[in-house]
């Protein structure tokens, strides 16, 4: 089979997106591995998926107490699970809108984590362990230690923690340098610069598969 990269992109689909950019940079190096290097690409900004409607989608059969889940819901959960079970690596496109991940990502999150079957709960599964996820994040403002953690920190538990992946984090901040230039134009050109160059690397050269 060949080596697939998912590559997710949650933020506003158009060309001024530096977290668009730097995924797109990501699958470039993923790509440049030959020709056999697949990536399966999912636009959570124009083809958002659900919020959570019901309680039972939160656990796997066994848990639900004979709660019912709807058909297509239980269908497009099962999609999505098995769309990132079947990729060796994930190259997420994590911007932040106000102090927080897009809630399009969120939802997407809560779709695929369910204790019992992509994360340790009753058994101890995970299966996907030891692969390797790319967190792509872009902020407006300079850096700041509090507010770079605010999309980091949570996804690196979310990837690392309950899906036992490896996580790197490429970040890319004063992104609104050209409304508020006392970012600092050339600190800010040079900090995308070094995340382009983190994105494409990451995609030549991280291992494929799990542990």
């Amino acid at each position: 089979m060949m080596p697939t990269l998912l590559h997710l992109d949650s933020a506003i689909a158009d060309p001024a997106s530096r977290s668009r950019i730097l995924t797109a940079e990501c699958a470039r190096g993923w790509q440049s591995r030959g020709a056999d290097f697949d990536v399966v690409t999912r636009d959570l900004h124009l083809d958002p998926p659900p919020h959570l409607r019901e309680r039972s989608q939160h656990w796997p059969e066994r848990l639900r107490e004979g709660e019912p889940l709807d058909e297509a819901t239980d269908a497009l959960q099962r999609e999505l699970i098995a769309e990132l079970l079947a990729a060796d690596a994930v190259v997420l496109g994590a911007p932040m809108y106000n102090y927080a991940v897009p809630s399009t990502l969120k939802a997407w999150i809560d779709l695929v984590h369910v204790p019992g079957i992509t994360a340790a709960f009753d058994t101890p599964t995970q299966p996907f362990a030891g692969r390797s996820a790319l967190i792509v994040t872009t902020q407006g403002g300079g850096p700041d230690p509090v507010i770079d953690a605010f999309v980091s920190a949570p996804l690196r538990q979310l990837f690392g923690g309950g899906f036992g992946m490896e996580v790197t984090v490429v970040a890319a901040r004063r992104t609104l340098v050209d409304r508020i230039p006392s970012l600092g134009v050339v600190e800010a050109e040079g900090e995308f610069e070094a995340a382009l160059s983190g994105a494409f690397e990451w995609g030549a050269t991280v291992p494929v598969g799990g542990v």
